[in-house]
């Protein structure tokens, strides 16, 4: 385990203040590093967004870190899910979700991704040895090794250099440090696009008081996902049942106009009830009740997997090094396993070298690589299956749910699938780390 003087003596730079740059800077704090510096281009943590999902496998993360509690005070909790045709709103399957609590020790909850981001960001707040500076974004790294220096460019000032024993970029799929890391090893990672958009809608309560339709929705504890040709919606409420979030997934009819990575921008309304327009009157009631101008649209981007995330002294952490689709709903859980797994493994690190950062950085990429990417292609493969048109193989997914709901099996909903859950919610990434860092550190 590393000794309180090189805990003491390490600077540690993370670079954004997302989910992932939160995680990362708080987990290193419980660790008992000392000097942690948090780079972040927005001029404060003003949160927005839309809902989230709060998985076991992100909750038990949380509440190792210290922050779980206070975050699942206004989040709702999940007893089902219910996969319905959007034209018509049969029900295509049901699934109960209240052994997921029973397997996995946490339940699976929904919330406002201003709970979750603010509560990481009080809990850091709480640690003397977190710093921000807000208004300041990494523009360039000049060494990589032994000493980590960057360029951080203040919105207002002039650059400067930073000098860190060890930098983590946790700065979004519009990383400059990918960038840059990928430029000094002369490699290629072409951005992926989906030719996929979504919207992020809520709905407040106070606008549906005279709809008891709606409002059994809102009072509900149902994920429920209507499925169409190319699109989807997914919603539940969150909040403490005071807000109903809506996010969708439908064709990117911009996307050739779009530049080549993930942003959000004001959507059309018109636009937005076009593509929805035969689905249910439900549906068509939830849509109408969004203020023209208030239409949020998301281009859904992503990048070929990356043959490295490490380089140096430098790590890439979350969206920057394994962005995804949201079918999974595990985008932001993955990159606080990213940071879990980091504060543990530099915590046990047994001195301060640029060679044991390296080695250590590479047990992280080890640990979470290929987790990470399955992750990323099964998302994609299940928004795929989730949109089907006419055919023999929306028929066969069809005899599934058919089949699931006469006595149980696969779910096409991979998000809804018991194995699938196993599979991410039964994994401990702490513990992996803690337990197999000595010899994976030997290996590498």
């Amino acid at each position: 385990m590393a000794s309180e003087e090189l805990k003491k003596s390490l600077r540690i730079c993370v670079i954004g203040a997302g989910m992932g740059g939160l995680a990362c800077a708080l987990a290193l704090a419980k660790e008992g590093f000392q000097d942690i510096q948090v780079f972040e281009t927005a001029s404060n943590l003003g949160f927005v967004g839309a809902g989230i999902q709060l998985a076991p496998n992100m909750a038990r993360i949380l509440d190792k870190l210290g922050v779980w509690k206070a975050i699942e005070k206004e989040a709702v909790r999940c007893h089902e899910t219910s996969i319905r045709d959007g034209a018509s709103d049969n029900e295509l399957a049901h699934v109960e979700l209240d052994y997921i609590y029973k397997t996995y020790g946490y339940p699976h909850m929904v919330g406002h991704r201003t709970s979750l981001a603010g509560g990481l960001y009080e809990g850091c707040k709480a640690e003397k040895a977190i710093k921000f500076h807000f208004s300041t974004s990494l523009s360039g790294i000049k060494t990589w090794s032994p000493k980590t220096t960057f360029t951080a460019t203040p919105r207002n000032g002039e650059p400067f250099t930073v000098e860190a024993d060890v930098v983590l970029a946790a700065d979004g799929i519009k990383s400059n440090a990918r960038r840059d890391m990928l430029k000094t090893l002369n490699i290629d990672a072409d951005i992926v696009d989906t030719n996929q958009a979504a919207y992020r809608i809520m709905i407040n309560r106070s606008d549906i008081l005279d709809d008891p339709e709606l409002l059994e929705l809102m009072d509900g504890e149902t994920v429920t996902r209507w499925i169409g040709e190319k699109r989807h919606i997914i919603a539940y409420p969150i909040s403490n049942n005071t807000i109903y979030n809506m996010s969708t997934c439908q064709p990117d009819v911009n996307f050739a106009a779009a530049p080549s990575e993930t942003y959000t921008t004001k959507g059309s309304k018109p636009a937005m009830l076009s593509v929805f327009s035969d689905f249910c009157p439900k549906i068509q009631r939830l849509l109408n009740l969004v203020p023209e101008g208030e239409v949020c649209e998301w281009k859904l981007r992503v990048h070929a997997p990356l043959p490295t995330w490490v380089h140096g002294s430098v790590a890439l952490v979350g969206d920057a090094c394994h962005p995804t689709l949201p079918h999974l709903a595990q985008g932001a859980a993955q990159a606080i396993e990213d940071a879990a797994v980091i504060g543990v493994l530099l915590g046990k690190m047994p001195n301060a070298s640029p060679e044991t950062i390296n080695k250590t950085l590479q047990v992280y990429e080890k640990i979470r690589k290929d987790r990470a990417e399955t992750l990323v292609e099964m998302a994609a493969a299940s928004g795929r299956e989730l949109h089907l048109g006419k055919g023999a193989a929306k028929e066969e997914r069809d005899r599934q749910f058919e089949e699931l709901k006469k006595k149980g099996g696969r779910v096409p909903d991979k998000w809804a699938d018991a194995d699938v859950q196993k599979m991410i919610y039964g994994v401990d990434v702490m513990k992996i780390a803690d337990e197999e860092y000595e010899a994976m550190f030997k290996s590498v």
